[in-house]
């Protein structure tokens, strides 16, 4: 299992019901993933400025031809949510671009060999 942490900035300041907000942001979440995302469970925080996400992906076969890593599952699955849902438009600014892959001693990416990792 490949976990994923990404945030979600605010367009505006946190609403009173917190717990309400993460229900719908994990409930859309829910409803835009696709069998490819691998989603198997996701959890949240609410902070002022910001959502926290963890996202929990079906580790994927790398050398599966179309394999995606997970933090690129991941963003496509948040950008989709984004553009499909008008609560999740008003609420948050676009997801993020996925950042290079960071390297965690004992986890595995599926990232292509470079000159350097060869």
């Amino acid at each position: 299992m490949d976990i994923v942490y990404a945030s979600l900035r605010r367009r505006t300041r946190a609403p009173d019901d917190t717990t309400s907000e993460m229900s719908e942001a994990l409930g859309t979440l829910w409803a835009h993933a696709t069998p490819g995302d691998g989603l198997e469970h996701a959890s949240g925080r609410s902070e002022q400025d910001r959502v926290d996400l963890l996202m929990y992906l079906l580790t994927h076969d790398c050398a599966a031809p179309g394999s995606r890593s997970a933090v690129h599952r991941a963003s496509s699955l948040l950008h989709r949510c984004h553009a499909a849902s008008a609560l999740m438009q008003r609420r948050y600014l676009p997801p993020d671009e996925p950042m290079g892959l960071l390297r965690v001693a004992g986890l595995r990416s599926c990232t292509a060999p470079t000159p350097q990792n060869q």
